[in-house]
């Protein structure tokens, strides 16, 4: 019956489910190729261009010194403006180093991810007061994530837990693409499906929700993944395989709380 279960999810989604890869190291060198670039890109910006003119419009003083002060204002502007861009990208920036330095860490032998300490920020030092920092990982109960992995991870939740779906659905995403192999990318996989559901987007839900159940097929979220991929596919009018998916979550998870949703799913859908 899992054979057919399979094929059979195959086929109404038209789409192969998402694989997650573990990194290579060549793959952490090329993400800090790129970060560097990013970098330097910055620092770019804060070039100066020459262009700036000290000339100042007005026929009278009173009007030489409104424009002044009119130019003042526009400069302070900007300048805090490019100070809070800056000191966002140092903390995503260090924050990707160190997610970098935590996943070398996992590939090499011997090394003690407890060792590893705090990322130096980038350019040495941290003005960034102002900018939200990342939370630190769990420390109990869950799954160990490098620090801007569980940031991230973090404001998708609660993107989610507001109801603002086409955030968390794009975070959610960005997540999947940015920490393939994750402890939690069945979770990530199982909220997006939630996300594109509250956006009405059944059809790519449903392939949210296989991409769950497929990364993590006995985790804790397996029987909700399973159990939500059914009832998208009763959403989608495909009643036959939906059925079959729903009924494969008494036989998969015995006692779960999940079974009840099914066996409701499946009565509603006249599922025999």
């Amino acid at each position: 019956m899992y054979r057919r279960l399979s094929l059979v999810i195959a086929i109404c989604l038209m789409a192969p489910a998402a694989i997650a890869q573990d990194q290579t190291l060549a793959d952490i060198r090329q993400q800090l190729s790129i970060l560097y670039v990013d970098i330097q890109r910055l620092r770019t910006e804060l070039s100066t261009t020459g262009g700036a003119s000290a000339a100042t419009a007005g026929n009278t003083p009173l009007e030489r010194l409104d424009a002044i002060e009119a130019e003042l204002q526009r400069l302070t502007s900007k300048t805090e403006e490019l100070e809070f861009r800056v000191n966002r990208i140092t903390v995503d920036g260090t924050n990707r180093i160190g997610d970098l330095e935590f996943r070398l860490c996992e590939l090499e032998e011997g090394c003690d991810i407890g060792l590893l300490g705090d990322t130096p920020s980038l350019g040495g030092v941290d003005n960034a007061t102002d900018v939200p920092t990342a939370a630190p990982p769990p420390t109990t109960g869950a799954p160990a994530l490098a620090i801007g992995e569980q940031a991230d991870f973090t404001r998708a939740q609660e993107a989610l837990a507001e109801g603002d779906f086409r955030s968390a659905a794009d975070l959610l995403a960005t997540f999947s693409a940015s920490y393939p192999g994750s402890p939690v990318a069945a979770e990530a996989a199982l909220m997006r499906g939630k996300a594109l559901e509250g956006l009405g987007e059944m059809a790519d839900a449903a392939r949210a929700y296989l991409e769950s159940f497929s990364s993590d097929a006995t985790g804790p979220s397996a029987p909700e993944s399973l159990y939500k991929l059914g009832f998208a596919l009763g959403q989608l009018g495909q009643g036959q395989d939906a059925c079959l998916t729903l009924a494969e979550v008494g036989v998969r998870f015995p006692g779960n709380g999940f079974v009840n949703e099914a066996q409701a799913a499946m009565a509603n859908l006249g599922c025999q």
